[in-house]
């Protein structure tokens, strides 16, 4: 299978104190295949991904490589111009950010701010992006979409913004797609309605996932590969099923043992909620 994405050595340095805040990290991405990043938080997950796509702080120095292939051929990411990264993210690597709710503008109606995104990634008439941004409502089955294209931001619950921002991603049909703690916010029901829809995702753009999480039961459900992270460096990396069945960094085993305990003890709870009722 063919990778996407190859990046190798990936190292960020803070130019005001000079230290380094990502230490040599490498994975691959191949096509139509999901990498979820895991760590706590500020292990690093969300710095890996901003620095190949041109998103940190002008004070964070990136280098290493980070060579992206697509149909136009092979260019190393960390060596691009604003603009070609600009183009890029707009068009061939979607970002899904972990708060939706700040990805809006305020002052904007939801079906303006899609359509706007249509018209300048994809060239079309506002007629043909409104259309768009109605049709890739309906394919993430969001209720009432029409209604929702005419509401605000602050009018729409975190979980159906979070559902708008995949609906964009789905549209631009991108290569990548890097969805960043993207149910964090979210409650369980929503939680499982999101991640139901990065499946879909998948499934129905052939797009490759890299998705950014602390929680485990979700990386689970969706990677094919596994990258581990701590303190800015990689712990373990591989198959995400070979790692979740026997994981040889202690770091790992710790997050692995913490997820099974709070999955027992709430099981536990629930058991006791159902014999007292």
């Amino acid at each position: 299978m063919d990778n996407l994405l190859v990046v190798r050595n990936l190292k960020v340095t803070d130019l005001r104190n000079q230290e380094e805040v990502i230490h040599g990290v490498s994975f691959e991405l191949k096509k139509n295949s999901c990498l979820g990043i895991v760590g706590e938080s500020g292990s690093g997950k969300s710095m890996t991904a901003k620095a190949i796509l041109g998103l940190t702080n002008p004070w964070m120095h990136t280098e290493g490589a980070a060579k992206f292939s697509s149909e136009q051929g092979t260019l190393d990411l960390l060596q691009q111009e604003a603009n070609t990264l600009r183009s890029i993210r707009g068009q061939r690597i979607c970002m899904i950010l972990q708060d939706a709710m700040s990805a809006f503008d305020p002052l904007a109606k939801i079906g303006s701010q899609m359509a706007e995104t249509f018209i300048e990634n994809k060239g079309l008439s506002r007629s043909e992006a409104m259309t768009m941004a109605l049709i890739a409502l309906k394919m993430v089955n969001m209720p009432d979409p029409e209604q929702v294209l005419k509401k605000y931001p602050h009018q729409l619950s975190g979980g159906m913004l979070q559902r708008c921002m995949v609906a964009i991603a789905l549209a631009m049909k991108p290569d990548i797609i890097v969805a960043d703690e993207p149910t964090t916010a979210l409650d369980s029901i929503n939680q499982r309605l999101v991640v139901e829809e990065f499946k879909l995702l998948r499934q129905q753009t052939g797009a490759a996932l890299i998705f950014i999480s602390h929680d485990l039961g979700v990386v689970q459900y969706l990677s094919d590969q596994l990258l581990v992270m701590r303190c800015g460096e990689r712990v373990e990396y591989g198959e995400a099923k070979s790692i979740f069945q026997n994981p040889q960094h202690e770091y790992t085993k710790y997050l692995i043992d913490s997820r099974r305990e709070l999955a027992q003890s709430f099981q536990k709870s629930m058991k006791r909620r159902a014999v007292s009722a």
